[in-house]
């Protein structure tokens, strides 16, 4: 990722001040970085396609595809059902596990390259006036543009099979916003902990293909034992997969109370992931 247009120093730091690790601190630096985000964000979005044919129609279909996977081995190899009552069609099982797929998808992706993100932009490091902290929200910001063309996907099939659409999917964004929240902070602790301890990136991958399983993606969590629930529940994902479900399967309004303290819960998480990776960026040049 390069931006074509130099930064001016405006938008950098000063190299011998204290790193700010406040969220109005955060916050200025984001508006402040706004345009070289957009322009990044579009960058890492081509890029991942730059050389195919099919270019960026390759994102509509990787959803598609992976969708028709996990629906033929979950419903037709397994007989996975979902108990919604009556006569379960494998349509039915598609559009519901295609929402848990979403989330885990947009949450796994960012954390997945966190570890490397530093790493692999080794140049930034050197460069005084590069804003590093804006490298997790690119990775967010094209994470969203994935998930946005995924949700696309979702809403067509889901209407295609019956013939509407609730409502409340617009509520979609208010749902997955404390979960953005959320995988941004842990994705500055990642960041920083992947440049000094190389073996981070190598266990995130298990990490959050566990967590996949560990939340109620290919399976509702009414099929699990009641002792086992809490722990599912433990599961920053599966409070976000189950409202998700809400306002785009089930038509109902999301929990507005345990929406609330998720927010308050990731925005703390976000500012101690913030504040680690400002605290620790002066040390990621003498390590690289």
């Amino acid at each position: 990722m390069t931006p074509s247009t130099p930064l001016s120093p405006a938008q950098g730091i000063n190299p011998h001040a204290r790193p700010p690790t406040s969220l109005a601190a955060l916050a200025r630096s984001l508006w402040r970085n706004r345009q070289l985000i957009a322009q990044m964000i579009r960058r890492e979005v081509a890029g991942r396609y730059k050389g195919s044919v099919m270019g960026l129609a390759w994102s509509f279909f990787n959803p598609v595809f992976m969708l028709a996977v996990y629906t033929f081995v979950f419903s037709v190899v397994f007989k996975a059902r979902w108990g919604l009552g009556g006569e379960e069609s494998k349509t039915q099982f598609a559009v519901v596990l295609f929402v848990g797929m979403i989330v885990h998808g947009l949450f796994a992706e960012v954390l997945n390259r966190a570890p490397g993100m530093i790493l692999g932009n080794v140049n930034y490091v050197k460069k005084v006036v590069f804003p590093l902290e804006i490298l997790p929200v690119i990775s967010m910001g094209a994470a969203l543009f994935h998930s946005l063309v995924s949700l696309g996907v979702l809403l067509i099939a889901f209407a295609l099979f019956n013939g509407y659409l609730h409502w409340t999917a617009v509520l979609v964004p208010l749902v997955v916003m404390p979960l953005v929240i959320l995988t941004l902070g842990l994705a500055w602790i990642l960041a920083s902990l992947g440049v000094f301890l190389r073996d981070v990136g190598q266990t995130i991958g298990i990490i959050t293909t566990v967590m996949m399983f560990l939340a109620p993606v290919f399976y509702p969590i009414t099929a699990l034992p009641e002792e086992m629930r809490p722990w599912i529940m433990a599961n920053p994902l599966t409070f976000i997969v189950e409202q998700a479900r809400e306002v785009l399967i089930w038509g109902r309004l999301p929990n507005w109370g345990g929406l609330g303290i998720y927010t308050l819960a990731a925005t703390a998480v976000a500012w101690a992931g913030y504040a680690w990776f400002q605290k620790t960026r002066k040390g990621f040049a003498d390590v690289l």
